[in-house]
């Protein structure tokens, strides 16, 4: 009988996946996957439409994307962290930062390179690797603080690192990535000659006194890291799946060449939609970032109420809570249960982490307040008849 590749065999149907469909059977509160409860503002919508009845997205659009989605991004990056990026050969649309991310490892990493993960990751980083060939090596974060050790990072690298995968802010702990540890991190590659791919998608949602710093503003890193974002955080339009990579041309030269075999270009409307929300002022970056922080506030106390131990994050929109106190069993059963008993959905985590590391993440769970406020109201009501297992 004929049979699926070998490559794909190891990977089965995502947490996310699962979680939802479990959670829409029990009529859970889902506060799981990171999607929106409530769309962008109009006028992105407006541009995307515009670009369908005008006729201008309609056809094949560049390959690399749409000229005014790259001259904005291209504008946004100088303007937020003041770095200059070619619009022609430095930048890249992408269909969402997943497939950034998979162009990135498929532009850079031959088969035998090691590439760094630092754990929890999402999801799609470890298939991006195997499917180059490429052999994962992994360096955990640790609860509560969630940070990593710097001589296991250290010990990670060797002649046959090709790259380490970074996330900050981070997914799924909220941590923001400290100058001090990006400036290891950036002289370890230096000392290596190791590319750094950066999913910065949270890059705006920052809270107390964090700051997103992009390794690429640290001193000779442009030219060694391939920084990936999207609009689908930023602006709330995750179903568009509009991503983007920039870097120097001559690490972008491997993206482009394997994105253009992969999907060859990305939804022209949604591209057009996309280049006016990154025209909008500075003061929607301050409005967004003021609204997540008061449904982090809000989603914070709630868990603490529950008897739940939830981490501070600093950045993105999750929470990791430890649950021991209120469940025996691993992060699975206990998502499950909640689901099933509580009425809440969150997502397990252990998925995050590689086989030998499982173990430090089937303690906690990560919950989502890219909600509406009402939402994570409904989540805490429900939540509360934890606190009888404390």
């Amino acid at each position: 009988m004929p049979s699926i590749a070998r490559r794909v065999q190891p990977f089965g149907t995502t947490i996310f996946a699962q979680i939802n469909t479990l959670a829409a059977r029990y009529g859970a509160v889902n506060l799981g996957q990171g999607r929106p409860d409530v769309d962008g503002p109009a006028s992105i919508i407006e541009a995307a439409v515009d670009a369908l009845t005008s006729g201008r997205g309609n056809q094949y659009p560049s390959g690399l994307g749409v000229l005014e989605l790259r001259e904005g991004i291209a504008r946004h990056v100088e303007h937020f962290y003041g770095l200059k990026v070619d619009v022609e050969s430095g930048v890249v649309v992408t269909n969402g930062a997943a497939e950034g991310v998979y162009s990135a490892v498929q532009g850079i990493v031959n088969e035998g390179d090691e590439v760094i993960l630092i754990e929890p990751f999402f999801d799609t980083y470890l298939p991006s690797v195997i499917n180059a060939g490429g052999v994962p090596v992994y360096v955990p974060m640790r609860p509560p603080q969630w940070t990593f050790d710097p001589d296991e990072l250290r010990a990670a690298f060797n002649e046959r690192t090709a790259a380490i995968i970074l996330n900050t802010p981070h997914n799924p702990t909220g941590r923001v990535f400290t100058r001090e540890e990006l400036q290891l991190i950036a002289d370890l590659c230096i000392a290596h000659d190791v590319v750094v791919i950066s999913d910065e998608v949270y890059e705006h949602l920052t809270y107390d006194h964090h700051h997103h710093i992009p390794i690429a503003t640290l001193p000779n890193m442009f030219e060694r890291t391939l920084t990936i974002s999207s609009g689908a955080k930023t602006f709330s339009f995750t179903g568009w799946k509009v991503g983007w990579v920039y870097g120097h041309p001559d690490l972008m030269t491997g993206v482009w060449r394997i994105h253009q075999n992969i999907v060859y270009a990305v939804n022209g409307p949604a591209q057009y939609g996309i280049a006016h929300a990154l025209t909008l002022d500075d003061s929607y970056y301050n409005a967004l970032r003021t609204s997540y922080n008061e449904r982090r506030l809000q989603l914070l106390e709630a868990l603490q109420a529950s008897g739940l131990k939830p981490s501070t994050p600093e950045g993105a929109f999750y929470i990791m809570a430890d649950f021991s106190e209120v469940f025996d069993g691993d992060d699975l059963a206990f998502a499950e249960f909640l689901i099933r008993e509580v009425g809440v959905a969150t997502i397990p985590p252990s998925s995050f982490f590689s086989d030998a590391n499982r173990c430090i993440g089937s303690k906690s769970v990560r919950f989502s307040y890219c909600k509406q406020a009402r939402v994570i109201d409904a989540a805490a009501e429900r939540l509360l008849k934890l606190k009888s297992r404390v």
